[in-house]
């Protein structure tokens, strides 16, 4: 698959090596340019590239920037794409969102209402790096983690919970994107390292 990798930190840097490693054709793109990207080019064989590098010729494009940054991204750039939005709303470091202090909106619909076109599913975001890294199983194996999957596309959500599979997790459907607070921080799921079935439960689980 074609794949653009929006942000090159943490979850970004992460998936790029883990979806080389698969033999997709990744291209990754960060806010300081390609020649910033030089190292992690070479380390796995993705393409250094613009932020419409990565965006214009891919099957799926993959968000993991600071969630301010959203509404400075052309969204032109993202119609009609499958988008995994893997951030976080952390307002300590994003600013006061109204609407996202007071969860009135889950921080995916607030994406999804910037990238107005884009089929935006929820995924990777409740994971620590390391142990998207290091932790995935194959798909018998009794200690594999449960991952999340949110969305209001039922074909792109397939897609995402396939990829995830592919990566050694297990995908559970979380529901739409309006649904997708319960799996943002403070809540069961996030940063636990549960099975498919205590994803569920820690889903189920979750307050507002």
């Amino acid at each position: 698959m074609k794949i653009g990798i929006i942000g090159s930190g943490h979850i970004g840097g992460t998936l790029t090596r883990r979806l080389r490693a698969l033999g997709h054709d990744v291209t990754v793109a960060n806010s300081r340019g390609p020649q910033s990207l030089r190292d992690l080019a070479a380390e796995t064989g993705a393409t250094a590239g613009t932020l419409e590098d990565a965006a214009q010729e891919a099957q799926l494009v993959v968000l993991a920037v600071p969630l301010k940054v959203v509404p400075e991204l052309p969204a032109a750039l993202f119609d009609g794409k499958l988008v995994i939005d893997a951030d976080n709303y952390y307002p300590q470091r994003d600013g006061d969102v109204p609407e996202l202090l007071d969860r009135s909106l889950s921080s995916s619909r607030w994406t999804a209402d910037h990238l107005k076109g884009a089929r935006v599913v929820k995924a990777f975001n409740n994971i620590q790096a390391a142990h998207l890294m290091d932790n995935g199983r194959p798909a018998d194996a009794p200690d594999r983690i449960g991952l999340p999957v949110a969305g209001d596309d039922a074909d792109a959500k397939r897609v995402v919970m396939a990829l995830v599979d592919e990566l050694g997790f297990d995908p559970v459907d979380a529901g739409t994107l309006d649904e997708s607070w319960r799996q943002q921080p403070d809540t069961p799921v996030y940063g636990t390292d549960r099975d498919a079935e205590g994803v569920r439960q820690g889903l189920a689980e979750a307050r507002p």
